[in-house]
């Protein structure tokens, strides 16, 4: 009774080994494959870490708030902010077409854009000026930083929000403060800016604010860049405040903790596991040695067929485990004939 109780115990021991072992193993490669769809291995840094060496190419979590190093200015108003993106949106006060089922009529309002009134069903007396003098354009950073890294342009333009920009009259050019004068947020060239007229201009800024953020992008020296060869095309994530891997790769299973310390018990599971299962009158420093061979033997086998095709250095390692545990079992089997 006692010696199948060792039996049992013992094969439930092996059993324990090979699930520990290939559920590691699963997991680790589970979290690779989720993880290369998206360009490439992760490394889940937080609000620390910087440039270190081994890591170019790696696909990382940063959170924390940007830290704009050179901010971006806008050199026709002579306007700046410290901000990541500054965009000056132009507008100009022009005839619309607005169309009401079979009713046809014209109305003067501020558009983005120059409007073609030769398109117009009814284009007399509705005439627009061609083009604008001034045109709308986006002024980035020289350099924003999170944590250690440098934000890469496609980042910038990710960094989500959106404030306006008070005009400061006092940076304008000579030539521009005769022409244009304060209206709330706005510089206009309206003589009575409550009541503008044809042509009118009116210039506006648009800041990204500097706010928490977390990023999900590459390792490109010391910049952050999209990952190039993710599948869904994009190979990077930008959102407000601290959130976890999870919220930015939701797809990507989180790799099994203490990695090394669940090897190792496995290890000693098969190890005690094969042990018991040895003849009884087997005892000693000997048995111990084949028991730890055999352990290997099984543990490393089980694990290097999960690494197949996939991690030729991984699956090495295993096999070279395997192979010695072979070595050592063959061996000791041998001895103990002799």
């Amino acid at each position: 009774m006692q010696q199948w109780l060792r039996r049992i115990l013992g094969a439930l021991l092996l059993l324990g080994a090979v699930g520990l072992v290939a559920m590691t193993e699963q997991g680790i490669l589970d979290h690779r494959h989720a993880a290369d769809r998206h360009g490439g291995q992760i490394l889940d840094l937080g609000a620390g870490g910087g440039p270190e060496p081994g890591q170019h190419g790696y696909l990382v979590r940063v959170s924390g708030t940007p830290r704009v190093v050179e901010s971006p200015y806008d050199p026709e108003f002579g306007q700046r902010a410290p901000s990541p993106v500054l965009i000056r949106h132009v507008e100009m006060f022009q005839w619309h077409e607005v169309r009401l089922g079979n009713d046809v009529h014209y109305e003067l309002d501020w558009v983005d854009r120059p409007v073609d009134a030769s398109r117009f069903e009814h284009p007399f007396g509705h005439t627009n000026p061609e083009r604008f003098p001034v045109q709308g354009k986006q002024f980035d950073a020289g350099q924003v930083r999170l944590g250690g890294y440098a934000l890469s342009p496609t980042l910038l333009h990710a960094l989500p929000g959106s404030d306006t920009l008070t005009p400061d009259l006092k940076s304008l050019p000579t030539n521009l403060a005769a022409s244009f004068a304060a209206y709330g947020n706005y510089l206009t060239t309206s003589a009575r800016p409550e009541q503008p007229r044809l042509g009118d201009l009116r210039v506006s800024w648009e800041i990204v604010p500097v706010q928490e953020v977390t990023v999900f992008a590459q390792i490109d020296g010391d910049r952050l860049v999209p990952a190039v060869h993710a599948a869904d095309g994009k190979g990077y994530d930008v959102q407000s405040g601290d959130r976890s891997l999870v919220d930015v790769a939701p797809d990507v299973p989180t790799s099994p903790s203490f990695i090394w310390l669940r090897r190792i018990a496995a290890l000693l599971l098969g190890t005690f596991g094969a042990l018991l299962l040895l003849p009884e009158r087997s005892h000693g420093g000997h048995a111990l040695i084949l028991a730890a061979g055999a352990g290997a033997l099984l543990i490393g086998a089980v694990a290097c067929v999960l690494w197949l095709g996939t991690d030729l250095a991984a699956g090495a390692a295993w096999f070279a485990l395997a192979l010695a545990g072979l070595a050592v079992t063959v061996w000791r089997i041998r001895m103990a004939v002799e």
